[in-house]
């Protein structure tokens, strides 16, 4: 069971470019339309310096360029079958867009333990900074983890 010695534990570093095809694809999975995400005209008038992403976007850019996206859950020895996403929360600095190298770093922030440590609620915070070293986001996540050695 993950307890709070964990807390200030950091991983290995994602690397990722914010790429347009890439993009593309999970703006037509959504069926997002807003020219600002598709016409780079359109993002210059509305002050952007290239077609911005949208919120959620990081956490699939930390996802999809990880070598391993599980790489954190094996370290703290968490069996991915008992793990549920229970939050997310972005919080940025400066606008990420298209063509920027981002180097997302993960540490876990929080371990709570719930109902009787049946359930362990852990936060991590990913520090997002781009290619000119601007930090440009956070984003946080509530990783719950059922704990069937402890019955609540």
């Amino acid at each position: 069971m993950v307890d709070a010695s964990a807390i200030g534990r950091a991983f290995a570093p994602t690397h990722a470019r914010v790429e347009p095809g890439r993009l593309r694809y999970f703006f037509n999975t959504l069926g997002e339309a807003n020219p600002v995400y598709r016409d780079p005209e359109a993002a210059k008038a509305a002050g952007f310096a290239g077609m911005p992403i949208p919120p959620t976007y990081l956490f699939c850019l930390e996802m999809m360029d990880a070598d391993n996206p599980f790489a954190m859950l094996e370290a703290l020895d968490i069996d991915l079958r008992r793990v549920l996403h229970g939050e997310q929360k972005f919080v940025y600095h400066a606008p990420v867009v298209v063509g920027d190298e981002l180097t997302l770093q993960s540490a876990v922030t929080g371990v709570i333990q719930k109902k009787g440590g049946a359930m362990t609620l852990i936060d991590v915070t990913t520090r997002i900074v781009n290619q000119r070293g601007q930090h440009v986001a956070d984003a946080t996540r509530v990783i719950v983890v059922r704990n069937p050695e402890v019955s609540a």
